[in-house]
Formats: C-alpha cells, structure tokens, sequence
C-alpha cells in the first residue's frame, strides 16, 4: 500500500526568503565589527578565524541558491571555500562577496517555481533530503558560525550586534 501525502506550505516563499536574509544581514553587521587585524587570523581553542568561518557561509550560499533554483548543485570539494586560493580573507573581499550574493538571493528567488522547496535532491553530492531541509541546514550553519563570531568579538571587548536585530 502507498500513501500519498500533501503538504501546504506554512510559511510563504517570501517569509522564507526574508528569513534567511534577516540572518545574512545580522552576520554581515558582525563581519563589520570586527577589527581588520583579528578578522583574518584571531582564533580561540582551535576554532578556524571568522573570515574562513564567512568565506564557508559564501562558499555554500551561492551555490546554494543556485541549486535550489535550478537543480544543478556544485559538489563538494568544488565550493568556493574549498577551493586553494580561491577566496581572499580581508574584510573588504568577504562583503563584497557577500552583498553579491544577498542580491543574487533577492534576484534569483522569485523564480523558484512552486513547491520546489518539497522536492528531494543531493545537495552538495552529499544531502539527500527535501531542498527545504537543506536551505534550513545554510541558515543553522550560517547562526552557529556567528554566534562562534560573537564569541571572538567578545573576547576582544567589542560588544556583537544585537542576536534578535535582524532588519
């Protein structure tokens, strides 16, 4: 016996969009307030610095959003992060970065047709489940990197944006 389920979305597209966007802003406010010299290369207990932390973020954002559209999703080992001396880590190339690809969310998001979101690929080549999980995972990572940012920011006596603030 098969069963078949249907699913109504609970939250709209652009309450989805807005969301995840929300968190982009927020984490660009705290690639901002760090200081240049600590962006790069400031650590604690092993943790990677924040610009190879941002570089992740970018690093699956685009091609993100570009499978979820699409269908056509980049393989891991080949995202721009992982890719040896693909990504500069100075402030000014890390936002730039990322205010390419906020727009190229804003732009490309419209045209994801229709319950696209329920439909099951491998993400990455490694994630196979609905793309909805998967643009979940890229807003949890993205929260779990910054608040690893917050952490940094703290130790170095600079007060982080506000956890809640993300207009």
């Amino acid at each position: 016996m098969t069963t078949q389920t249907t699913t109504t979305a609970l939250i709209p597209m652009e309450a989805i969009r807005e969301h995840w966007q929300g968190h982009r802003r927020l984490t660009r406010r705290v690639i901002e307030a760090f200081p240049e010299e600590a962006f790069e290369s400031y650590s604690i207990g092993g943790m990677r610095p924040f610009s190879e932390l941002a570089l992740e973020m970018i690093g699956m954002a685009e091609p993100g959003i570009n499978g979820i559209l699409t269908g056509n999703w980049a393989k891991f080992g080949e995202l721009e992060h992982e890719v040896p001396g693909a990504g500069k880590h100075d402030k000014a190339h890390i936002l730039r970065r990322w205010d390419e690809i906020t727009e190229l969310i804003d732009r490309l998001w419209p045209e994801i047709p229709e319950g696209r979101l329920e439909q099951v690929e491998t993400a990455f080549g490694l994630y196979s489940q609905p793309i909805y999980n998967t643009l979940l995972y890229f807003i949890d990572n993205e929260i779990h990197h910054r608040g690893q940012g917050y952490v940094y920011l703290r130790s170095l006596g600079i007060e982080p944006p506000a956890f809640w603030d993300r207009r």
